[in-house]
């Protein structure tokens, strides 16, 4: 017997298969080793699994999201563009965009997929999107080539073409759809629900589980009920945890529990935390947690620029040309429009690093006073429109002769 299923059958817990079993085709459910069902609102439950989901779908859903448009060497704001409202202010009556891109990224976080239905005006032109829940979405390939996907929800069952439907896929890319991370996690988040119970089960217990209590004779049966109520009574739970144990009558009390330590029941969840981490690419401390690894670098400046650059730059690109595929038209994209996340957003708390870039971009010249102006929403100055630079920047051909002058 491994040390995992000798720690969980201290408290009554077994692995009921060692093999995957799924309650859900499109992977809304399983039962993993450690014979835990893994669901979404399950693992959502895990503290570590809500603060990566929560930190990237909240740093994502809160980036602008705006429809450019090409002019030369320049992109500016499509503000006039019917789609810049709804990706940018509100893709529907009942959503503001943080709202809505939120929904969006959990779903892809946890499904893989998000899918919202498409909704246009008689002159084609997207006026709104709903979003659909990813287990009620069914998708497969028709015969004639186009995707078909049917859900039903509170207001009926609908069934539409992939023209008519937003379907972001996640890792994976397949047409159909991406990978799940619960389907392909579900090992390791059935283990930290399989460890979560047990903790819970200990400190239920006082941290005192079983325990073999010895009298020198045989009880009655209603001595030993009443015997056994009391002792629940009296001992059982957190809040009874230390209190002193009173035997008499020859009674002996013999402790027989393991504890958290003994079992390594923190680090058997310190571990789980860095695997569910590692899961959704998020450095542990930007949870709150602090653990042992190694594997990310020691300063959090470090790991936030790695969050940051590598992980969360392939979903801004996955969300991005997802819209530009299916959002955009054809004649859109031959006049110049495009979707593009803004991801200077991160720099908004930061003032620091926010007034050097600007230091920098209005050096080279790259930049002007007025741009930066509109960007932390101050009023334009007079001549802040032109670009300037670095004086001393000259061709090293223009020096001939000033060490004579």
């Amino acid at each position: 017997m491994s040390f995992m299923d000798k720690a969980l059958s201290k408290f009554g817990l077994v692995r009921k298969s060692s093999t995957v079993q799924w309650t859900d085709g499109r992977g809304g459910g399983a039962i993993g080793d450690a014979g835990e069902v893994v669901t979404p609102s399950r693992t959502l439950g895990l503290s570590a699994v809500w603060g990566c989901t929560q930190l990237v779908a909240g740093t994502m859903s809160s980036l602008p999201f705006e429809v450019y448009r090409s002019a030369g060497n320049l992109a500016e704001p499509a503000y006039g563009h019917p789609l810049y409202g709804v990706i940018h202010e509100g893709p529907n009556f009942d959503q503001t965009a943080v709202d809505f891109w939120d929904h969006i990224h959990l779903s892809l976080e946890l499904w893989g997929n998000a899918y919202a239905s498409i909704t246009r005006n008689s002159q084609r032109q997207i006026t709104s999107l709903y979003p659909i829940h990813p287990e009620a979405v069914a998708v497969k390939r028709l015969q004639n080539g186009r995707i078909e996907y049917a859900w039903t929800d509170d207001r009926g069952s609908w069934r539409k073409l992939d023209r008519d439907v937003f379907h972001v896929r996640g890792p994976g890319g397949n047409p159909l759809g991406g990978m799940s991370t619960l389907r392909y996690g579900v090992q390791t988040f059935s283990s930290a629900l399989a460890t979560e119970r047990a903790a819970s089960a200990t400190f239920k217990n006082g941290l005192r589980p079983s325990a073999q209590i010895d009298f020198p004779n045989p009880l009655p049966s209603d001595i030993r009920a009443s015997v056994i109520e009391g002792l629940e009574r009296q001992y059982s739970g957190a809040i009874n945890a230390g209190r002193p144990f009173i035997t008499e009558g020859g009674m002996k009390y013999q402790q027989i529990s393991i504890s958290p330590e003994d079992a390594q029941m923190l680090e058997t969840r310190q571990f789980s935390i860095e695997e569910i981490c590692r899961f959704f690419q998020v450095p542990p401390v930007l949870i709150g947690h602090a653990g042992s690894s190694t594997a990310w670098p020691t300063s959090v400046e470090q790991q936030m620029l790695m969050f940051t650059k590598f992980y969360l730059r392939r979903r801004v690109k996955r969300i991005e040309q997802a819209v530009r595929q299916q959002l955009l038209s054809a004649e859109d994209k031959a006049a110049g429009y495009t979707a593009r996340i803004n991801m200077d957003g991160l720099l908004r708390g930061d003032s620091a690093t926010r007034a050097a870039y600007y230091q920098t971009m209005t050096q080279i010249g790259a930049m002007t006073i007025n741009e930066v102006r509109g960007l932390e929403n101050m009023k334009a100055v007079d001549g802040g429109n032109e670009p300037r630079m670095q004086s001393q920047n000259i061709p090293i051909t223009q020096t001939e002769g000033l060490g004579n002058a």
